[in-house]
């Protein structure tokens, strides 16, 4: 009772004179080998040269969106049907979140009817489900089911394009910029491969979009129309998933592919290149690089050691530490073996602490690259010691008494 009454009377004292300066020192680090592998931070450009014959090109892990592989990956250019993965990636979201059902009926209106390029030939006033016009949009690439979608949706077309560029915006899409729905050309709407990679990992969140991107022939209209998927890496390609195609004459060849294998999602997009066939090999270029050189790994097992901390001016003399890691990192093949853990935490905190406030960082390295940081979390509250409850602890332990 004795050490209690004066821990309390010595926290009066704190309070009646309190420290003339914070201490929050950098404190010690320690380092260990482990396991489990994370991912390099790329270069902006290619490492190796692999003979692409298209303008642009990134190669991005969907799993933590890094771009392991770029070339012009941010110069801005036109994308053409691509454009297609940003309109579907609001559909579905609009799914998602209840606005839109599959089996909700849309009316075509004059302006989708009257769209140009690839499209079902919807007439002014026809219905069709969002079902048959995802289909339509993501098999066919038809510009008039996406307009007519886009519409349904916002109430405009205008409204569309508008909700499309305000979530490339809200994804870090610095380098797009949209004027339509389907891609055809239009002076200033352009993007970049990286920003295509982004948008198309976002869309794969969405599960049910491979019931669509997977599909190489279907039909509509009761079997009236057939649609052949335009991305042929569907049936040419190892695992692939998806995702569109796009060819104008201005944008020349592009697309956007993705592929899983082992658990592993790698997006290839291709921009400006000269024809189909290039497009498509300039694909299985960058996916076969990145399935034969990077893997992924869970790091969920690195349970690294981490003290308790003590807490100046709190009626808590010390708080513990920990730190949530999960999920899968990437690496190249190999090197996973040689990655460090860096716990780097204060040597004291000031009071008040809250429970899961952030006091550290376990920082993870692969040589000279920082490939991924984790908040280490305080596991309890340590209010600050005020007269009143310094009084009522002082209290409780006389009364203990």
């Amino acid at each position: 009772m004795k050490k209690t009454i004066a821990a309390l009377l010595a926290a009066l004292m704190l309070i009646i004179s309190p420290p003339c300066r914070n201490v929050y020192a950098s404190g010690e680090t320690t380092e260990e080998s482990v396991k489990p592998a994370v991912s390099q931070t790329p270069s902006s450009e290619p490492k190796n040269n692999l003979e692409l014959t298209a303008k642009a090109a990134a190669l991005m892990n969907a799993q933590t969106g890094q771009i392991v592989y770029a070339l012009n990956a941010q110069e801005q250019l036109p994308e053409a049907s691509i454009t297609k993965v940003m309109t579907m990636l609001l559909i579905f979201e609009a799914i998602d979140a209840g606005k839109l059902t599959l089996d909700e009926t849309v009316t075509c209106s004059e302006y989708a009817a009257s769209m140009g390029g690839s499209q079902i030939w919807l007439e002014p006033g026809e219905t069709m489900t969002v079902h048959e016009l995802i289909k339509a949009a993501l098999v066919g690439s038809a510009n008039d089911a996406c307009v007519a979608l886009g519409e349904h949706l916002a109430g405009s077309n205008e409204a569309f394009v508008s909700m499309m560029n305000d979530r490339a915006e809200q994804l870090g899409m610095i380098n797009t910029f949209y004027l339509n729905c389907t891609g055809l050309d239009a002076e200033g709407h352009v993007t970049s491969a990286q920003d295509i990679a982004i948008a198309s990992a976002e869309l794969l969140k969405h599960e049910a979009v491979l019931n669509y991107t997977r599909i190489w022939m279907d039909t509509l209209r009761g079997g009236a129309l057939q649609l052949t998927n335009t991305n042929k890496l569907i049936k040419q390609y190892n695992g692939a998933i998806g995702l569109k195609t796009g060819t104008t004459s201005q944008a020349g060849c592009c697309i956007a592919a993705a592929a899983q294998r082992d658990g592993m999602t790698m997006i290839a997009v291709i921009l400006g290149a000269p024809n189909s066939k290039s497009r498509f090999a300039d694909a299985k270029k960058l996916l076969d690089y990145g399935f034969a050189n990077w893997e992924l790994t869970d790091i969920s097992g690195i349970q690294p050691e981490l003290p308790d901390i003590p807490v100046t001016g709190g009626l808590e003399k010390q708080v513990g530490a920990f730190v949530q890691m999960e999920g899968k990192v990437l690496t190249e093949k190999g090197k996973g073996k040689d990655i460090t853990v860096k716990v780097e935490l204060p040597e004291s905190l000031e009071a008040p602490v809250a429970l899961g406030q952030p006091i550290g960082t376990v920082r993870l390295s692969l040589g000279s690259e920082t490939v991924g940081e984790f908040d280490i979390l305080s596991d309890r509250d340590a209010p600050k010691v005020t007269f009143g409850a310094a009084m009522r602890e002082l209290w409780k332990g006389i009364v203990g008494a």
